[in-house]
C-alpha cells in the first residue's frame, strides 16, 4: 500500500466523548501530562487524525491523570483501544 493511500482521518474518536462525559476540555489534557503534549494534538485526537502509537499513549495518560486531579475516582483505567478506533 502507497503512504499516500493511508486513511488519516478516522472521524470523531470515543476520547471526545468520554472527556465530554467528564467535563474536560483540550487544556485539561495538555496540564495533565507529564509528557509535552498541545492542545493542537488533543484536538486532533478528539477529531481522528491518526496519531502515532506513543502520541495515543500520551492521550491515554493525559486523560487518566485529568480525571484523578478532578478528585473524581477513576472507575476503570482508560486504554488506547478504548479512545481509539483505530
Amino acid at each position: 500500500m502507497v503512504q499516500d493511500e493511508i486513511e488519516r482521518n478516522m472521524g470523531v474518536q470515543p476520547l471526545d466523548s468520554i472527556m465530554l462525559e467528564h467535563a474536560l476540555g483540550n487544556h485539561d489534557l495538555v496540564n495533565a501530562c507529564d509528557e509535552p503534549i498541545t492542545h493542537k494534538a488533543v484536538q486532533r485526537a478528539r477529531r481522528g487524525r491518526r496519531l502515532t502509537k506513543h502520541m495515543q499513549r500520551r492521550m491515554v495518560e493525559a486523560l487518566n491523570r485529568a480525571i484523578m486531579l478532578r478528585d473524581e475516582s477513576l472507575k476503570r483505567s482508560w486504554e488506547v483501544g478504548d479512545l481509539f478506533t483505530y
